[in-house]
């Protein structure tokens, strides 16, 4: 979009419908703040110059923006129209549009943008309102319209008399404005009393309109996309509305998903077709899963890479990495900096931490392998851990390829078991082991015969 169009998404407004410490418009809806799927609306709509109103304290909104928008201060919360005006000299004197959008609406598509302005551009229009039509609007500024069918103003729910509050078009707070049309409607505004007025962008239609200038209303297709956020309840509304669009992208696209109701996707992960997503399954972050993979029940993958063929079952894995066809849990944990190569097994109540492990590798239950470099066709027998911590350093663990590790083993680390070797059960290692060795690091057994008969007659 060639165009000279800039976009206002306003985050300065105050924050009490939440209940929160948090800015509203960064509570997060699928994985990403509100105000970013706004922005990214903007952006995918074809908008490259995006400023962002915030308030004076709203330093928490700066940091999860910085560097992706321009800001502007509004150092009182005066208002929209107030809003717009701090934002002015990015739109006064120029020759284009200007998309005014709340930055609590996340459900906001660049879809719906783009055609409303080309809505507004087609009819000549001096400003465009975003509206939909809804069962219900309770709450809604109501459209109004006059005979010709032309916008006549809008009137706020608790302004409305019986007859308006049956009108079920709605205003959505999100406008299209000519630029110059724009900066002549704030010279008009009286900014005291628009500076009380939580909703006097209205005012400015209202200027536009008895000055006789074209104001227009683009319907959009769904109006769920128009939905604002102002509480916890519309938040979890919200993620609903969006969750159900994620869900069905993957579905569409060959992911079978057993019980969408209970998964939760978030918007950044990407998933191969013919993967089966079970019951009450999480993926968080940019989680990037292959084909052919089943992601058991009550599984959470977070912020890491699946390749294809994986099975896992009943597990929690963390900014890692899996490779193809193995297989992890149940009940396992993957903690953050674990590499898992092809064909490894990962099985029940084993955890893994900033370890590599090599292909064709076993630990199928109860082990702890941390800080460690593990080569190919190791297997650890139950209740194995590596020992890397000694109250003050982290140390890490080496194992060479074909290692036989017996149960109840620990490796004190820092230690290499090299290649082809094997450790007797219940040993503790502490010093290196050479290639095709086999390191037993226990006391002999000492049987006490008649031991409890004299226990016995001593008492």
């Amino acid at each position: 979009m060639a165009r000279n169009i800039i976009t206002i998404i306003l985050a300065a407004g105050k924050n009490t419908s939440m209940c929160s410490a948090v800015n509203k418009s960064i509570h997060s809806v699928c994985g990403k703040p509100m105000a970013q799927w706004v922005l990214e609306a903007s952006q995918k709509a074809g908008i490259e110059n995006n400023i962002m109103v915030v308030g004076e304290s709203a330093s928490d909104v700066r940091d999860v923006f910085e560097g992706k928008a321009e800001f502007v201060v509004q150092a009182e919360p005066k208002g929209t129209g107030h809003a717009v005006i701090c934002a002015r000299e990015k739109f006064e004197g120029k020759n284009g549009l200007v998309v005014v959008l709340p930055a609590d609406a996340p459900i906001i598509d660049e879809d719906t943008l783009s055609q409303a302005i080309e809505y507004h551009e087609e009819f000549k229009n001096e400003a465009t309102i975003i509206t939909a039509v809804v069962d219900n609007p309770a709450g809604y500024g109501r459209i109004l319209r006059n005979s010709a069918g032309d916008v006549a103003g809008i009137v706020e729910h608790s302004d409305a008399n019986r007859g308006e509050l049956n009108i079920k078009e709605i205003n959505s707070s999100m406008y299209i404005f000519n630029a110059t049309a724009l900066s002549y409607a704030l010279d008009s505004l009286d900014n005291a009393s628009a500076g009380q007025d939580k909703n006097n962008l209205i005012c400015v239609l209202d200027v536009l309109i008895k000055s006789g200038r074209k104001v227009g209303a683009y319907f959009a297709d769904d109006s769920t996309s128009i939905m604002g956020v102002n509480d916890r309840i519309q938040l979890y509304e919200a993620e609903k509305i969006m969750q159900k669009k994620i869900v069905s992208g993957y579905m569409k696209n060959g992911v079978y998903i057993m019980s969408p109701d209970t998964t939760y996707i978030e918007s950044g992960a990407e998933i191969g077709m013919d993967t089966v997503i079970q019951p009450n399954v999480q993926i968080k972050g940019q989680s990037v899963i292959g084909k052919n993979v089943v992601v058991g029940a009550n599984s959470i993958i977070s912020n890491s890479k699946i390749c294809d063929g994986v099975k896992i079952q009943c597990s929690v894995i963390t900014d890692s990495e899996v490779g193809e066809s193995s297989t992890i849990g149940p009940f396992a944990y993957l903690r953050p900096h674990s590499k898992i190569g092809k064909n490894v097994k990962i099985g029940d109540f084993v955890e893994i931490k900033n370890a590599s492990l090599d292909d064709g590798t076993k630990v199928s239950h109860l082990t702890y392998v941390g800080d460690a470099d593990v080569g190919k066709g190791v297997n650890f027998g139950c209740g194995c851990v590596t020992v890397n911590y000694d109250g003050k350093k982290k140390f890490r663990t080496t194992i060479g390829d074909n290692v036989f590790v017996g149960c109840n083993t620990n490796l004190v680390a820092p230690v290499t078991i090299n290649d082809n070797s094997y450790v007797a059960a219940g040993s503790t290692i502490t010093d290196d082991v050479p290639g095709k060795s086999f390191a037993i690091a226990r006391s002999r057994q000492t049987n006490k015969t008649d031991w409890i008969d004299r226990r016995e007659s001593d008492k």
